[in-house]
């Protein structure tokens, strides 16, 4: 973690030295692989009364980590086993997929920002203790940028901007339609779920830039 925090440091710096002298706009990507978010009563469901997550690795967002905890999703026509629980609990439980696991579950793929669960599919979730049946809450993450306050001025950003990033290489790929979400829990980061990062050779830690 703190090797992480040190590598985080000299990057940021390095980003700032280049938008200063270069006034290029550079961005970190990381890549996100399916994973459930849970509310406390579906954890409770999932894996008995009181039961609390137990975090092996904070992740880069403030506040975020991914939990030793893993749950079974079944859908209509397949099953997918070992999905990772990330915490902390949440109002509403969600379940980040890619598009290829709706197709193996049986489901209709939704590209949504976190949080937006209206008119999203359902899904049954297993744990140890027992099963929850999601009426919604399924969705394939929509890209979007994590960027705190400081950052966002830096960078001539505000929550609700909308952005275009280029990734350079021999998969060179324009991406559009990426949100900014500014805010004191959101660290500087862009946010590929893994198909997209895999079709464009995408890569933590990867540079992406900015198309002013």
């Amino acid at each position: 973690m703190i090797k992480d925090a040190i590598k985080r440091i000299i990057t940021n710096e390095i980003l700032k030295a280049t938008i200063k002298k270069y006034g290029l706009y550079f961005l970190p990507a990381a890549v996100s692989n399916r994973h459930i978010h849970l509310s406390k009563e579906d954890k409770e469901k999932l894996f008995g009364r009181g039961y609390q997550l137990r975090p092996i690795k904070e992740l880069s967002q403030p506040g975020q980590y991914a939990c030793e905890e893993r749950v079974t999703i079944i859908g209509k026509k397949g099953t997918i086993e070992n999905v990772r629980v990330l915490g902390p609990e949440r109002k509403e439980t969600q379940l980040e997929v890619s598009v290829s696991d709706c197709y193996t579950l049986g489901i209709k793929p939704v590209i949504r920002m976190s949080g937006d669960l209206d008119n999203t599919p359902g899904i049954t979730i297993e744990g140890p203790k027992g099963r929850v049946e999601l009426q919604k809450g399924v969705v394939v993450a929509a890209r979007h940028l994590h960027i705190s306050e400081e950052e966002a001025k830096l960078y001539g950003l505000k929550d609700g901007d909308v952005i275009r990033v280029k990734k350079s290489g021999i998969r060179e790929t324009i991406f559009g339609n990426v949100l900014v979400r500014s805010g004191s829990g959101h660290r500087l980061e862009l946010h590929f779920d893994i198909e997209e990062a895999n079709a464009a050779g995408i890569k933590n830690g990867d540079l992406l830039l900015i198309e002013k």
